[in-house]
């Protein structure tokens, strides 16, 4: 089976002002399609591996042929990066979590306001292209901030995404130019909780 390419769940210009039409439409519809195209493309004629699903595909990364693990690493990571990304966004976002998701980020920050500086802090000194992102470590059963290059996902070291910053510069150049902390700090008006609540909530179970 075939990855697909996901429908965004909302209108290319619905996380307006924070991230223009015209970056989403080519964001979502042709920069993520060609992650999924060249996953697609670098499984051909491996059928255990195009069967798995991408999670299970990313977490086993170390079984994956040497000869297709960096394109997998890639694309696969770029895929399921960008999935989670349109997910965990959506209009009318922004504010403060609740419920369990807030108790567990005042466990593992202090509080909102220092894990939002934690996660821009990697955003920003994140040399070149890459995320911010705030995981799950089912180990310490705790939320964790790091920063990854490129498309490598957490997944691959054991962590679980909860949410993240996508801080190539396709996500944010066409409206902030070279001005990454503003993109960011817009970027937070976008977050959609209850979303972000769900995925907390399957990567505890």
């Amino acid at each position: 089976m075939a990855h697909t390419l996901p429908t965004l769940p909302y209108a290319f210009n619905a996380l307006e002002p924070h991230i223009d039409a015209l970056t989403m439409e080519i964001h979502s519809q042709r920069h993520h399609k060609a992650y999924v195209d060249n996953l697609n493309k670098a499984l051909e004629g491996h059928t255990e591996l195009a069967a798995k699903s991408i999670e299970d595909l990313l977490r086993s990364i170390k079984s994956v042929p040497e000869n297709i693990r960096q394109a997998v690493i890639n694309n696969g990571g770029g895929h399921h990066n960008h999935s989670l990304f349109w997910r965990i966004m959506g209009p009318n976002g922004g504010g403060e979590p609740s419920g369990p998701l807030a108790d567990a980020i005042n466990e593992a920050f202090g509080d909102f306001s220092k894990m939002k500086d934690t996660v821009k802090q990697n955003a920003l000194t994140q040399f070149g292209s890459g995320w911010s992102w705030v995981v799950y470590d089912p180990n310490t059963k705790k939320l964790v901030a790091i920063k990854k290059p490129n498309q490598d996902s957490p997944l691959s070291d054991g962590l679980i995404p909860i949410f993240g910053i996508d801080v190539w510069e396709h996500a944010y150049y066409l409206k902030y130019q070279n001005k990454r902390p503003d993109y960011v700090d817009a970027w937070w008006n976008t977050v959609n909780w209850a979303a972000v609540n769900e995925e907390f909530s399957k990567a505890k179970s």
